[in-house]
């Protein structure tokens, strides 16, 4: 005898069917405890089997069935028929059997119903009992599924949630008008399981969104529009409503920005009104968002900058600082020092005193040093490296007092602008200053008592010197730096002469530094004195000039002549000293002269020039040393 085939205690996957010897299926069968008399039909007639009375609902649906049934509760397909339904009795007659087909018939390779089963297996059929609140079906049943549609094509999210929404609730819903019958209660098994509880408890009244906080509107519409994206299949790009399109590129740009739009104290406000940002400067501000340019004028970077601090965004900022550093001169050294400690900068602190120690009469007495807080003029007025006259100090002063004594809206005189100056008038070194600028300067500008006037006039000549409420020493300044670019000196009886022609050299330097005149040779042959005009230049451009006098004593040493005020030199660019000397012909020259030479942390690079017409180049001549700042 063969042996069995594997699985074949197993049911049919056409029929439904227990498989194997009939001797073995009739002994294992257990024996129901109602009996029914087996209905006509054949194999489809065993879908009703194991009920006593009332209706059962088959569908028949068009195509072969093919391996197992896809219905969770094993509910057949139809060879024939588009969906409709039969009903029948317990006997097996049908009233309303789908194209011609037998009512009681399940269709080939179909499954027996979840009850067949359940008698086969020796259960009791469930009783099927009218859904709470509504009359019963003719027959006493109701059934315990609901008919499987043909599958159709996909639906778009907004019908699919459309549909969820707008669907009734499935306990209590009444009968189709169609007599279909009624949709079941219970779902399919495993499938949406937790989303199908969840609606469940909504419907209960368990959970629901009115028991849940309100989303804000701007981030609820931003997250819906995300999702319904991701649900299309689409990139998911957000594509926002014009009011929250805006609101989500700030918030990109800036973490300000985010919490005013979508944090937990974010206000639902049409407009936001910004009054402490200059409309120029939060255009820039914008197009740096959205484009990613950055477009700074000088008149604006400082509002700017405020802005980009204010806003944190760093890279803004770090574009401000950078174009405050490269426009840096001494008409704004002040307004800037002052707004960097503001924006608690310390590199662009650090430049501002570097051109305020260097250029300091020049920034005393700019326009911009009267716009300085009370703070930064503390600071100025007690630095001790400012390189200019005590005078210029005092001068500035005052004029600061006057513009803040009209900021505050009082009357300029003596009085009030010894007020608005409070302690920093006891900052001024005035009796560093010479008899002569005293008198000529603080001792009539009223703003001193008579008292401090008389003390300070006997500290210059007593003998007995009173004390003084000011500060006695004087300031230091900055020591200036010298580089030699000649290696030796030397001297001919027939050179070097002078007969107005002119001597020039270039130079450049990698970081910035402040020229404050230049070192010439002076007499070969005695004591000699010499007029000389001595300039600078920028691609041809005149920056500082100087017509002098100097005397030589006859020896090789180099003697100093100065520009009226440091210039400013920038890195990487060749600027043109020019001496045109007149005086003794016969005088010392340079010679083994340097292409490039290192003083301290500034290196200088040297070459000819074409204004040089008395044969001063890099390896010999004139001009033999820069003295700067640095």
């Amino acid at each position: 005898m063969a042996a069995p085939r594997r699985g074949s205690a197993r049911r049919s996957r056409s029929s439904g069917r227990p498989t194997g010897p009939p001797a073995a299926r009739s002994s294992e069968r257990p024996v129901p405890r109602e009996a029914a008399p087996r209905p006509a039909g054949g194999r489809g007639a065993r879908a009703g089997r194991g009920r006593a009375a009332g209706t059962h609902l088959l569908r028949a649906r068009r195509g072969r069935g093919r391996g197992r049934a896809r219905h969770p509760r094993g509910a057949g397909r139809g060879r024939r028929g588009g969906g409709a339904w039969a009903r029948r009795d317990a006997a097996g007659r049908a009233d309303g059997a789908p194209c011609g087909r037998a009512a009681g018939s399940a269709p080939a390779g179909g499954r027996a119903s979840g009850s067949a089963r359940a008698s086969r297996a020796g259960r009791p059929p469930r009783p099927h009992a009218a859904a709470p609140g509504l009359p019963a079906r003719p027959g006493g049943a109701v059934p315990d599924r609901a008919p499987r549609a043909r599958r159709a094509a996909p639906e778009a999210p907004a019908q699919r949630e459309g549909a969820r929404r707008n669907a009734p609730a499935r306990r209590g819903r009444p009968a189709r008008e169609d007599g279909r019958g009624a949709v079941p209660a219970r779902r399919r098994r495993g499938r949406h399981r937790h989303g199908h509880r969840q609606q469940q408890r909504r419907r209960r009244g368990q959970e629901g969104p009115a028991q849940r906080p309100a989303a804000r509107p701007a981030a609820a519409r931003a997250r819906a529009a995300r999702a319904g994206q991701q649900q299309l299949g689409e990139p998911q790009l957000a594509v926002l409503p014009p009011d929250t399109a805006r609101e989500y590129v700030l918030a990109v740009g800036s973490s300000v920005f985010y919490a005013m739009f979508y944090g937990d104290l974010a206000e639902v406000k049409s407009e936001i009104h910004i009054p402490d940002v200059e409309p120029a400067a939060f255009l820039i501000l914008l197009k740096y968002m959205y484009s990613d340019e950055i477009d700074l004028e000088a008149d604006t970077v400082l509002a700017t900058l405020y802005a980009a601090k204010k806003y944190i965004v760093p890279a803004l900022a770090k574009a401000c600082v950078n174009f405050l550093e490269t426009s840096l001169e001494a008409k704004n050294a002040c307004v800037l020092l002052s707004q960097s400690r503001l924006f608690e900068e310390p590199e662009l602190t650090q430049r501002c005193w570097e051109v305020i120690d260097a250029q300091a009469e020049m920034a005393l007495r700019s326009e911009g040093f009267c716009e300085i807080d009370w703070q930064t003029l503390e600071i100025i007025v007690t630095r001790e490296a400012l390189n200019t006259k005590e005078a210029v100090v005092f001068e500035a002063v005052l004029n600061w007092a006057e513009a803040e004594c009209k900021r505050q809206g009082l009357p300029v005189t003596p009085r009030n602008k010894r007020h608005v100056l409070g302690p920093a008038l006891y900052l001024v070194r005035i009796p560093t200053m010479t008899l002569e600028e005293f008198a000529n300067g603080a001792a009539q500008s009223d703003i001193l008592t008579l008292e401090e006037t008389h003390n300070i006039f006997l500290w210059y000549t007593a003998a007995n010197k009173p004390l003084l409420d000011f500060p006695l020493t004087k300031r230091k300044g900055l020591a200036p730096q010298r580089c030699h670019r000649f290696q030796s000196s030397a001297y001919r009886s027939n050179q070097w002469r002078y007969r107005g022609r002119c001597d020039s050299i270039q130079f450049a330097v990698d970081r910035r530094v402040f020229i404050a005149g230049l070192g010439l040779y002076g007499s070969s042959s005695g004591k000699a004195e010499y007029s000389v005009k001595i300039e600078l230049k920028r691609l041809g451009v005149v920056l500082a000039q100087n017509l002098t006098k100097f005397v030589s004593d006859g020896s090789s040493n180099t003697f100093s002549v100065w520009f009226e005020h440091p210039v400013q030199v920038e890195q990487d660019t060749f600027y043109t000293a020019s001496a045109v000397l007149d005086g003794s012909e016969l005088s010392y020259f340079g010679q083994e002269g340097m292409t490039e030479v290192q003083c301290g942390k500034v290196t200088f690079q040297f070459q000819c020039s074409s204004d040089s017409t008395n044969g001063t180049g890099v390896q010999g001549g004139q001009i033999p040393e820069l003295i700067f700042y640095a």
